[in-house]
């Protein structure tokens, strides 16, 4: 008779823990009810005084007017387009190919598809044209801008016209598997 008693009280204090356990879980925070940071809408704390910056801010691009008006102050050397082309691989060459033709995958896979740097368009751009269209053009809008370092800038813009006017890029400077990208070391 005790055994019995003892088998209901237990039995009866197990379930009331499960009850007890299963109400707290179902009447607890759920994930949908949690708060939530979503990219680009959170308010971010301003720095605290005195702080400085490891990025400091890219320097703000050339209204369209300003942008006809440009030109590029890097001198065409062969160094220059050298390092054009290495931050062309860095940059540009995933979406627009080794010639400046966007046949890659990449490239297959954008609605628009990517500009043709062989483009009539492409060709008629000033220095300063083109560059503002590296950096803002259809794709590239607010992530080249801020991606692509000031300093390459200029090098990349004598890059791309050589492309653009038929230059012949030779093969031995077409990017290889074994050449993932190299660093350009000053």
């Amino acid at each position: 008779m005790k055994v019995k008693i003892l088998l209901g009280v237990g039995g009866l204090v197990v379930t009331g823990v499960i009850l007890t356990a299963l109400i707290l879980l179902m009447s607890g925070p759920h994930m949908y009810y949690q708060p939530n940071i979503r990219a680009y809408q959170a308010v971010m704390p301003l720095p605290p005084v005195g702080s400085v910056p490891l990025n400091p801010a890219h320097k703000p691009l050339p209204t369209p007017e300003e942008a006809a008006k440009l030109v590029n102050p890097v001198r065409l050397t062969d160094d220059a387009l050298d390092r054009g082309r290495i931050y062309y691989q860095y940059y540009c060459i995933f979406c627009h190919g080794a010639k400046g033709v966007p046949d890659t995958p990449i490239a297959r896979g954008y609605v628009p598809a990517p500009t043709d740097l062989h483009s009539e368009k492409i060709k008629a751009y000033s220095d300063g044209q083109l560059l503002r269209a590296m950096l803002t053009g259809p794709g590239h809008d607010s992530v080249l801008e801020k991606v692509v370092p000031d300093d390459a800038r200029w090098y990349l813009v004598h890059y791309v016209k050589r492309l653009a006017h038929g230059e012949p890029v030779p093969e031995a400077e077409w990017p290889t598997a074994e050449a993932a990208v190299p660093r350009i070391e000053e």
